[in-house]
């Protein structure tokens, strides 16, 4: 899921304290063009190559993760795109999510990509001016705003009632001229079209390719259009719940969501990896891996250069377990430094380095916590993965999850 960690884990991630009260909510926290192809952005890397990241807004809060962070770490010189989330969904609208943080924060030279403090006259200030910045470092570099996520794709069966309304609305913030440049296209997180997420939409199984479509007819070919998707691969689950392959035509790719399979919302486990890259032996739900997933939606007949591979830079822990291999029972989710169950790499690296390796992923017992996460050695094997099956690229849930030196993030290239 991508919650607001909130996540991708795209998530089920929650918000820090420190958003959820700037957001004021939340969990902890026809054109005739409208059915033509659109023609691939001339600057769009070529299949194989994208690595795109997410960069959250309520990260200038408690995790002090600034858009500094992504050049000081090595990451934006690595990165050919990154997914800003997250906007709203309100209304029937696109809309803001916290426009303090993404306007309006004024940032020092210490806090500044390129070490020029903003003055309290300029006319952009916070994430997005900092993102510009980071843009004229990188000239390459594409950011998407994404909108929805866990905690927000409830206004998502609204905005189907009248897509052409919504696609407009998206167009008129995406591209606002006070902050043009920032933006080069836009990506729908709707967890989950007519199926449940934090709340159910039942706005039927065609109401996601005829959103994908509107948003395509207004932004055009020149702009990305691009949506975080289910990874339940299992019959009759998520993906079958949505025209996906329909909707593939309008847009440049598909980020599957393959993290967050388990976790200890089962309290009491098995624990499982939560992002398992193949099928194992005791798998406590068959077709809840990346391989069953990429394998679904290809056989669809969605192209696999419109598919990135999923990458989770966090684990997924349980306590109460005294079984070092997977299949353990436990008795809740693991203290997490945010949200309880969830901590990032570069935490889990230290406080419980990896113990062992199952389908493609990595694990780690620790006293009697157990967490699941990918290593720099795990994330090769699923490249090479990636690579074999001629996927488009890769995206991860999300920067400030990695090291200070971006290690995760350089196992990906």
């Amino acid at each position: 899921m991508h919650r607001p960690h909130f996540s991708r884990a795209p998530f089920r991630a929650l918000v820090s304290a420190a958003c959820c009260a700037v957001l004021g909510a939340g969990l902890l926290a026809g054109a005739t063009n409208a059915t033509a192809k659109p023609a691939a952005p001339a600057a769009q890397a070529a299949a194989g190559s994208k690595v795109v990241g997410y960069f959250t807004e309520w990260g200038t809060y408690d995790r002090k993760y600034l858009a500094k962070n992504v050049e000081t770490s090595g990451s934006a010189a690595k990165l050919t795109h990154i997914n800003y989330a997250f906007g709203n969904v309100t209304g029937g609208k696109c809309a803001m999510g916290d426009a303090y943080a993404a306007t309006d924060r004024t940032y020092t030279a210490a806090e500044s990509v390129d070490g020029v403090a903003d003055t309290w006259d300029q006319p952009l200030r916070g994430n997005f001016n900092q993102l510009l910045k980071l843009k004229k470092k990188h000239p390459n570099l594409k950011i998407i705003w994404s909108f929805g996520g866990w905690t927000w794709s409830g206004g998502f069966g609204e905005a189907s009632k009248n897509p052409a309304a919504f696609a407009q609305s998206c167009y008129d913030l995406v591209k606002n001229s006070k902050w043009a440049g920032v933006f080069d296209g836009i990506d729908i997180d709707w967890e989950y079209p007519n199926s449940c997420g934090l709340s159910c939409d039942t706005s039927g199984r065609e109401s996601f390719k005829n959103l994908m479509s509107a948003l395509r007819s207004k932004f055009g070919s020149s702009s990305l259009v691009t949506a975080a998707i289910t990874a339940d691969a299992t019959a009759g689950g998520k993906i079958d719940a949505a025209n996906y392959a329909g909707a593939a035509q309008y847009v440049d790719w598909y980020n599957p969501m393959t993290y967050d399979y388990f976790g200890a919302w089962d309290a009491a486990g098995p624990t499982a990896p939560h992002s398992p890259l193949n099928s194992y032996t005791g798998i406590p739900k068959a077709n809840y891996y990346t391989s069953a997933t990429i394998s679904k939606l290809r056989g669809l007949g969605i192209p696999a250069s419109k598919l990135l591979l999923g990458i989770g830079f966090y684990g997924r822990g349980w306590t109460g377990v005294t079984q070092a291999a997977p299949g353990g029972t436990a008795t809740g989710p693991a203290t997490g430094t945010w949200e309880a169950g969830i901590d990032d790499y570069k935490v889990l690296k230290t406080k419980c380095p990896a113990t062992g390796t199952v389908a493609g992923t990595a694990y780690a017992k620790c006293g009697n916590n157990w967490w699941s996460y990918d290593t720099p050695a795990t994330i090769g094997t699923k490249m090479t993965y990636k690579n074999q099956q001629g996927l488009g690229g890769t995206f991860f849930w999300e920067l400030s999850g990695d090291t200070t030196n971006g290690e995760l993030i350089k196992a990906i290239n």
